[in-house]
């Protein structure tokens, strides 16, 4: 395991870390659960009928995933098979935040690559004041110590990853394949803190990009292991711009009513914020914001009307992601902006230090020859 310190200090608001881990996926478990533990992490209890059938689900559906478990457990000096334990999920993510996001096909590109955009949108508190009490003393505000991570298994696909507090999770991620997926908050007018947090079977909301980047090379693979996925989001759902190195691209994401949808623009570019597209196909025929809703059908427009029917650079692309940033007097700060190419297997990062001030463009690579 290597970690290079990329961004901040402690005079910003963020120090940004780029962990690369290489080896079997159960040497990867064990790293990053080492990690994990040297920033305080600790095993989350779990009801034992239902931890097994965690296990067995993604023995059967992500056996990455399971292998780093078994990783994790060696960490932890556990029997893999326990039962009282999640020993995944090293992290950890309250609700509330809001995002932004657009995509550009290679139709409606200057060079022909297709491209994600997207602003990270959240809390510059700590914790324990999102839960909605007083900050412990020395606690740090929780998005303040990002990492991006770069795993290269001996088996399976290499890929790298931007991530607010999960070291098995993922905000932001691409693989060697040229898949790229982002989050973003589904419904911002009814977030709210989860009544109950405990692990479930399957997928949770910052596991499904991480499963994504796993299994899948392609949009086509993508769509079809969502639809056989099993899901969670304690309530608080999210969406998922998935894209990749061929120019495809859809929105993931749920109705109230637990329907899933894929929403899809064809050539046109595709513009994500914080509420259901499905609910709201027309950029043209949107509500009115509300002090609930924290700008996102503003932002939706503002990103259709700056990329409909015109040719974009990735230099338009960072334009775009600036006009429609969290101002500093909001509840949100943009904590980063990236910008994916599918097409080069690329990441590129710019992380808020504070004060409106934002580091140069970082490029991350998810090919297998990234150097540690």
């Amino acid at each position: 395991m290597h970690i290079t310190h990329v961004a901040g200090s402690r005079e910003d608001f963020p120090i940004v870390r780029h962990l690369t881990v290489r080896g079997g996926h159960v040497e990867i478990g064990r790293r990053l659960t080492e990690e994990a533990l040297r920033l305080g992490w600790r095993p989350q209890p779990c009801e034992p009928a239902v931890n097994r059938a965690r296990r067995t689900w993604f023995e059967r559906h992500w056996p990455q995933h399971h292998a780093r478990m078994d990783g994790a457990a060696e960490a932890l000096g556990l029997d893999p098979d326990q039962d009282e334990l999640a020993i995944d999920g090293l992290g950890y993510v309250p609700a509330g935040s809001g995002c932004s996001a657009l995509w550009v096909p290679p139709s409606a590109s200057a060079d022909g690559h297709g491209r994600i955009g997207r602003n990270y949108d959240f809390f510059t508190v700590t914790a324990s004041e999102v839960m909605g009490g007083a900050p412990a003393p020395g606690e740090l505000p929780m998005a303040s110590r990002p990492y991006v991570i770069t795993t290269i298994p001996d088996d399976g696909l290499a890929s790298t990853v931007v991530t607010m507090s999960d070291l098995d999770g993922c905000m932001d991620g691409i693989n060697e394949a040229g898949l790229a997926v982002t989050l973003l908050l589904a419904d911002i007018g009814q977030a709210a803190p989860p009544e109950d947090a405990s692990p479930q079977v399957g997928l949770s909301s910052v596991q499904l990009p991480r499963f994504l980047v796993d299994t899948c090379e392609n949009v086509a693979q993508a769509k079809q292991a969502l639809l056989g996925a099993k899901q969670y989001d304690h309530g608080l759902p999210l969406h998922y711009l998935v894209a990749d190195a061929h120019g495809e691209a859809f929105v993931w994401e749920r109705g109230r009513d637990g329907r899933e949808h894929v929403v899809e623009f064809g050539e046109a570019p595709l513009c994500v914020t914080n509420h259901p597209l499905h609910r709201h196909p027309d950029p043209m025929a949107l509500p009115a914001d509300t002090e609930d809703t924290f700008g996102t059908y503003g932002r939706l427009r503002a990103l259709y009307e700056r990329s409909k029917g015109v040719t974009l650079s990735g230099r338009d692309l960072r334009s775009c992601l600036e006009a429609v940033r969290q101002p500093e007097s909001g509840p949100f700060r943009t904590l980063w902006s990236t910008v994916f190419d599918p097409a080069d297997r690329t990441l590129s990062s710019s992380f808020y230090l504070g004060a409106g001030r934002y580091t140069e463009e970082l490029v991350f690579s998810a090919r297998r020859d990234t150097p540690a």
